[in-house]
C-alpha cells in the first residue's frame, strides 16, 4: 500500500480525460483544456489591453506594448527587417510558451510544455515554416544553406553532410530543450516539496529538519519562474534565427 505522505513527482504530468466523448476514446483532456485556457487568456488580455489604444496607456496596455517591442526587437536583430513578416508567428509562439509555463507554476494546474509531444509539435511547426518559406522565396538557392562559403572543395561534401544533419536535428533540439528544462524543474520542485511534507509529519525534530528542504523549495520556485521566462525567450530567439536562414540562406 502506498504511503500517503510520499509525494509522487511524476503524477503531476499525467494526462487525464476531463470531458470524454462516450466510448470513442476522444474527449477533452487536462492538457487540451490548459492549451485552450492559455490561448484564451492571451487573446483576451491582448484584445482588452490594446482596444483603447490610448495616448496615455494604462498599465495593461504598457505591458502589451513592452511585449510587442521586446519580440519585435528580437526578430529584427535576428533576421533583419524582412523578418518582421514573421512577427505574428514568433510573437504567438513566445506568448503561448510563456503563459503555458507560468500556468504550470500554479499548484494543481497542468504544464502542457512538460510533454514532448507538445514541444515537438511547436518545433516541427517552426521547421516546416522555415523549409517551406525557404524554398518558396529562394527556390533551389535555399540549398546554399548547406554549402558554407569559403570551405575548401575537398572537405565540402563532409561539411555539407554535417550541415544537413545539424539542420534536421533542429526540431529535436528545440523541443527537447524546452521539454527537459520544464520537466526536470517541476520534478525537482515536487521532490523537495515532498521532503517538507514528509518530514513535517515526524514531529518537532521533523519540522527542524524540514527547514532546509523548505528553503530549497522556495529557491527552486524562484528559479522555475526564471526558467519559465527564459525558455520562452530561447525558443522564440532560435525560431527567429532559423527563419533568418530561410530569408538569407547564404552563409
Amino acid at each position: 500500500m502506498a504511503d500517503p505522505n510520499v509525494v509522487d513527482p511524476i503524477h503531476q504530468f499525467e494526462i487525464k480525460d476531463i470531458l470524454p466523448f462516450g466510448d470513442t476514446g476522444l474527449g477533452v483532456t487536462n492538457s487540451a483544456l490548459f492549451m485552450l485556457l492559455t490561448t484564451g487568456l492571451i487573446a483576451t488580455y491582448l484584445i482588452l489591453s490594446t482596444s483603447r489604444r490610448a495616448m496615455v496607456p494604462n498599465r495593461f496596455q504598457v505591458v502589451s506594448e513592452m511585449l510587442y517591442e521586446f519580440v519585435a526587437r528580437m526578430v529584427t536583430n535576428s533576421s533583419g527587417k524582412e523578418g518582421m513578416k514573421f512577427f505574428p508567428f514568433v510573437f504567438s509562439l513566445f506568448m503561448f510558451i510563456l503563459v503555458a509555463n507560468l500556468f504550470g507554476m500554479i499548484p494543481v494546474f497542468f504544464t502542457v510544455t512538460s510533454h514532448i509531444i507538445v514541444t515537438f509539435a511547436l518545433a516541427m511547426l517552426v521547421f516546416v515554416t522555415v523549409v517551406v518559406y525557404g524554398f518558396v522565396k529562394n527556390g533551389p538557392k535555399f540549398l546554399k544553406l548547406f554549402v558554407p562559403s569559403g570551405v575548401p572543395g575537398y572537405i565540402l561534401p563532409l561539411v555539407a553532410v554535417i550541415e544537413v544533419i545539424s539542420f534536421l536535428s533542429r526540431p529535436i533540439s528545440l523541443s527537447v530543450r524546452l521539454f527537459a528544462n520544464v520537466l526536470a524543474g517541476h520534478i525537482t520542485l515536487k521532490v523537495f516539496a515532498g521532503f517538507v511534507v514528509s518530514m513535517s509529519g515526524l514531529g518537532f525534530l521533523g519540522w527542524l529538519g524540514a527547514v532546509l528542504p523548505l528553503a530549497l523549495t522556495v529557491g527552486i520556485t524562484a528559479l522555475e519562474f526564471l526558467v519559465a521566462v527564459l525558455q520562452a525567450y530561447v525558443f522564440a530567439l532560435l525560431t527567429s534565427m532559423y527563419l533568418n536562414d530561410a530569408i538569407h540562406p547564404g552563409h
